[in-house]
């Protein structure tokens, strides 16, 4: 007989943990609950997020609520009985009432090894701060953010090649294997949590939009290109080169020359910027105001052919 899942997300990642519970025979997935549909994309379409729509293809009954606490929905979802609440990328906190009607475990498969990164951006936050590994923790879901016991966890490398799209892909990957793996581990009784060590909490706090403005006068070159891994491919960051705003995607480290805040390198393939210190942001992949993104080649045969040597960054 298969265990009864009630599942809460919303992203891309949550997407990936939900397709792994229906394709596995040792669960059945009873409701799918996920954040109301938003506008989209620059014509702002109101489309199904994306675990609504895997829901929907797989006739699994779908619940949708600005705030779970005290709705209809929650006592709806309470009445189904669950042997286990799951929840990945959900953006909204479930309330203990509901925590408690699941009949073996509620969990939450969270992208960092918790307790560092506890909150809504761990991906973000780890690429930002140059880590060389993150990963996948498996916990129960209690009232605090982040806080429950650890059931699981796996360690991931972060490759110099990733970014936070293709991070979040990754992770997604790895959380769905050990959610598949650990819950019937858990069910079983074969599994002895963890708590979590309160002296080694850290933060991963929403990316507020201030965040993405670089400043070449203090940032190190190594800053600018781990902020912009961290905040590729949405929102990325962006500057102002010589009066233009411009998004940048991906940049690399290069030597130190030039003079600090000044555009140093300039040829028919790349384009760099001094940093604070002393090194040169290459930029690989950017975004006039106005255009689509584009590789460094395509904008030096375009808008960039306008820039020299010696132009300056300001700030926003």
């Amino acid at each position: 007989m298969a265990y009864t899942v009630i599942f809460f997300g919303t992203s891309d990642f949550s997407a990936t943990v939900l397709k792994g519970l229906i394709s596995d025979p040792q669960f059945e997935v009873a409701a799918v609950v996920s954040q109301p549909d938003r506008p989209v994309g620059r014509k702002h379409l109101i489309l199904p997020t994306q675990s609504k729509q895997i829901a929907l293809d797989n006739d699994i009954p779908v619940f949708q609520t600005e705030k779970l606490s005290g709705s209809k929905e929650m006592d709806e979802l309470i009445n189904l009985k669950a042997d286990f609440l799951v929840t990945a990328a959900f953006g909204q906190f479930v309330p203990t009432r509901l925590l408690r009607s699941a009949s073996i475990a509620a969990v939450n498969v969270h992208a960092s090894l918790l307790p560092k990164y506890r909150g809504a951006a761990p991906i973000n936050w780890a690429l930002i701060n140059g880590d060389d590994h993150t990963g996948i923790s498996i916990m129960y879901m209690v009232k605090e953010m982040d806080a429950g016991d650890i059931i699981s966890t796996i360690e991931v490398p972060i490759e110099p090649t990733d970014d936070a799209g293709s991070l979040f892909k990754k992770l997604a990957v790895f959380g769905r294997d050990l959610l598949l793996k650990s819950l019937p581990l858990l069910a079983e009784g074969k599994i002895q949590p963890i708590k979590q060590d309160p002296e080694k909490i850290t933060l991963a706090p929403k990316i507020d939009h201030k965040l993405t403005e670089l400043n070449f006068y203090k940032q190190t070159a190594k800053q600018i290109v781990d902020l912009t891994r961290g905040l590729s491919p949405k929102p990325g960051t962006i500057f102002d080169l010589d009066g233009h705003k411009i998004k940048l995607y991906q940049a690399a480290v290069g030597p130190k020359f030039g003079e600090v805040g000044r555009l140093s390198i300039k040829d028919k393939h790349q384009l760099g910027i001094t940093a604070a210190d002393g090194k040169v942001v290459l930029l690989k992949k950017v975004q006039p105001a106005g255009k689509k993104n584009m590789l460094i080649e395509d904008f030096l045969n375009g808008v960039g052919r306008s820039f020299n040597v010696g132009d300056w960054t300001k700030g926003l």
